[in-house]
């Protein structure tokens, strides 16, 4: 498994096909950091829906990282939030798991 390499160019529906493919898990994105509400429209950029206090820049996700770390590293460069679930969407992976443990 490769890192995924994840700017704000890239559309919602991109970056969950990329992340499906690479590490198995599901990835939820949300249009608020808290992840409660709507979810992101799936056309939208990450840029275009960044929030205005957000550092912006590039995350580099691995399989080997927490998903915890993830999440909290994405929320901060691109104010939005996401939650990484199991590969049927069904449950949300275990924050202290790696994002290849929650693919399986």
């Amino acid at each position: 498994m490769a890192d995924l390499k994840i700017d704000g160019r890239m559309k919602v529906k991109t970056l969950k096909a990329n992340f499906k493919k690479e590490f198995g898990a599901t990835l939820r994105v949300y249009k608020s950091v808290t992840c409660k509400g709507a979810m992101a429209d799936e056309e939208a950029t990450l840029a275009s829906l960044r929030s205005a206090d957000a550092k912006g820049g590039e995350v580099t996700v691995g399989a080997n990282k927490r998903v915890g770390n993830f999440e909290k590293e994405f929320a901060a460069a691109f104010g939005i939030g996401v939650q990484v679930a199991d590969k049927d969407d069904k449950n949300l992976a275990d924050n202290d798991g790696t994002i290849a443990a929650a693919g399986k």
